[in-house]
């Protein structure tokens, strides 16, 4: 066994799912302080790996069959001795399986198949009472207990690179208050109406003299033109594209951002940016923004289809309702100007 550990953290993705693997990494480091830490996820969630200080190094899964040997050889090399693996997939499992580390912990979780039990040393174990009532970092703190890790932090802070505010700084000048709008979501259903947002933005300008910025992924955009057409003020929409590491720097010169449940609601918290998230059905005690000054906006719950919807809404999915269209433009526009108050 090295001298030195090295301690790989699998999470696949998704962006906001590696920001709140912040509280995980600094307790390994602060209980391990000379150690590697590599972190693999897939390759369009991997980079904001760079913002977590306590990263060694990150890897990325292979995108293509061919280039898995290499990838497996590489990982055999690395002579790991701790793998935590925060999906217990098959894919993962076998990663988990060819670092031959001497600890592998994994979830055991009460409503999801415990796959290849063998493979592990260790597991945590997690009701689906303490699942859906605990902020899912609380869950991922679970794998510390497994390997006996003490928890003496729960901080979650993503560091900017120089590089990146210096590459976003002309994005955003001047010396009034500055709100970013992230109107884009994983799941279309979601989505806020584009009237809406833009209507809000108007009165923002309008009424609070407040300058509002819009941003979106190239997923996104269509939304985040739809809102600069329909506004009536002067909306400023960032169509450049952004990395991943640049839109988090980007994000820290704002007094507040404005989104739906998302990964950039995290990121935002991540680099100590208040944050004013529109939230739908899912559970938010579990996906909440970490930290203090945030404002989540619900839906009061259980929601109820509404009548006329794009498509079908399923009520029990909350990747495919849309409750979020329940919250009114002066509930928004309140809790923003609330926001923006408190910040004077």
């Amino acid at each position: 066994m090295p001298a030195i550990s090295r301690i790989l953290v699998i999470r696949r993705r998704y962006l906001g799912d590696i920001v709140l693997l912040g509280s995980v990494l600094r307790n390994l480091r602060r209980h391990w302080p000379d150690a590697q830490i590599t972190l693999l996820a897939e390759g369009n969630y991997a980079p904001i790996g760079v913002l977590h200080a306590d990263v060694t190094k990150i890897k990325v899964f292979p995108k293509s069959l061919w280039a898995w040997p290499k990838f497996c050889r590489s990982i055999w090399r690395e002579n790991y001795t701790h793998v935590l693996d925060f999906d217990n997939t098959d894919k993962t499992a076998l990663v988990t399986r060819l670092t031959r580390a001497k600890s592998r912990v994994t979830f055991d979780r009460e409503t999801n198949p415990f796959r290849h039990r063998w493979i592990y040393t260790d597991h945590a174990r997690i009701t689906n009472d303490f699942y859906t009532s605990q902020h899912i970092t609380e869950t991922y703190l679970k794998l510390l207990d497994a390997l006996g890790v003490p928890i003496v932090s729960r901080e979650i802070k993503l560091t900017p690179r120089a590089q990146d505010l210096a590459a976003t700084a002309k994005f955003v000048g001047g010396k009034s208050r500055k709100i970013l709008v992230h109107p884009g979501s994983r799941s279309r259903f979601r989505i806020w109406p584009a009237d809406r947002f833009a209507t809000v933005c108007d009165r923002l300008q309008n009424e609070l003299g407040v300058q509002v910025f819009i941003a979106a992924g190239p997923g996104e955009r269509a939304i985040a033109q739809e809102i600069k057409q329909l506004a009536q003020s002067h909306v400023v929409l960032l169509d450049q594209s952004f990395t991943v590491a640049q839109f988090a720097a980007l994000l820290s010169k704002f007094d507040l951002l404005w989104c739906h449940d998302s990964g950039p609601m995290h990121i935002a918290a991540g680099v100590g940016v208040p944050v004013v998230a529109l939230f739908g059905s899912q559970n938010a005690s579990i996906w909440r923004p970490v930290g203090e000054g945030h404002t989540v906006l619900q839906t009061e719950l259980p929601c109820t289809c509404l009548p006329e919807t794009p498509t079908p809404c399923v009520k029990v999915d909350s990747y495919r309702n849309y409750c979020v269209r329940k919250l009114t433009v002066d509930e928004v526009f309140a809790a923003l100007r609330r926001k923006l108050t408190s910040q004077n």
